[in-house]
């Protein structure tokens, strides 16, 4: 499909809305017009096109332990001890 927006009128989009969401889900883009003029972008939700969940925790995880052997000794409780924020 073609990254350009296809423009349809207002009264086509109501009757095809069913259609139009599934071209959306296939990553197509739709120009909303009345009368002639613009009046509102149909496309995927910013989400739909996400990382996998499970991929990102486990950059998180991997992150964390890292940053663990890169503290040494130094832990959260030592600093509020110590009278700081962390």
């Amino acid at each position: 499909m073609s990254n350009l927006p296809v423009t349809l009128g207002f009264y086509e989009v109501r009757t095809r809305l069913s259609e139009l969401l599934d071209d959306v889900e296939k990553g197509r883009t739709i120009l909303i017009t009345r009368h002639g003029r613009p009046i509102a972008l149909l496309s995927a939700a910013p989400d739909a096109n996400a990382e996998d969940v499970t991929e990102v925790v486990s950059e998180m995880i991997a992150f964390r332990k890292e940053r663990k052997r890169s503290l040494g000794t130094l832990t959260a409780r030592s600093l509020i001890e110590a009278g700081r924020r962390y």
